[in-house]
């Protein structure tokens, strides 16, 4: 086999890989987005109480919020965000979450989510957050124990859940 073909048959793999890395891409994209209503503002994340879309939180709504922060143990770097119990009651309010209610935070791209009981969220010493990452997108961070390290956060939050008892 010549050069050329060998040249050609590589350019052939890699159109294919790259096609189905977007094609991957735009099939993730497209579950979030179908889920969610039409006019729902780009870049926000749906809130669905019980599988029914009730808001859609805008991460420039945060400024409307006290920000809080902690260092993480693993690190030692600061985590600057805002409580996700803050963002819930904001487009919520308390009669929708019991001590019992679980809250569900996923990022469909990492296909990576976490279910943490309200009590959970709502004490501020856990420091349940969200907290903006270095590509502008939001991550879901915590103290509590056994997702207080790195490799349990969510990066990249597309989507948050409330199932009521």
């Amino acid at each position: 086999m010549d050069q050329k073909k060998r040249i050609l048959i590589a350019v052939a793999i890699l159109l294919v890989v790259l096609g189905v890395i977007f094609g991957v891409d735009y099939w993730q994209r497209q579950n979030v987005a179908s889920t969610a209503p039409a006019d729902v503002p780009p870049g926000s994340i749906p809130i669905f109480i019980d599988g029914s879309f009730v808001a859609s939180f805008v991460p420039e709504d945060l400024s409307q919020l006290k920000s809080v922060s902690f260092v993480d143990a693993e690190e030692g770097k600061t985590q600057d965000g805002w409580l996700l119990r803050d963002v819930l009651l904001l487009y919520l309010g308390e009669d929708n979450l019991q001590d019992k209610t679980q809250v569900t935070v996923s990022s469909s791209s990492r296909e990576k989510a976490k279910t943490l009981a309200w009590s959970e969220v709502e004490n501020q010493g856990n420091m349940v957050m969200f907290d903006l990452s270095g590509r502008g997108t939001l991550k879901l961070v915590s103290k509590i124990p056994g997702f207080d390290i790195r490799d349990s956060w969510i990066q990249d939050v597309d989507k948050i859940e409330i199932t009521t008892p």
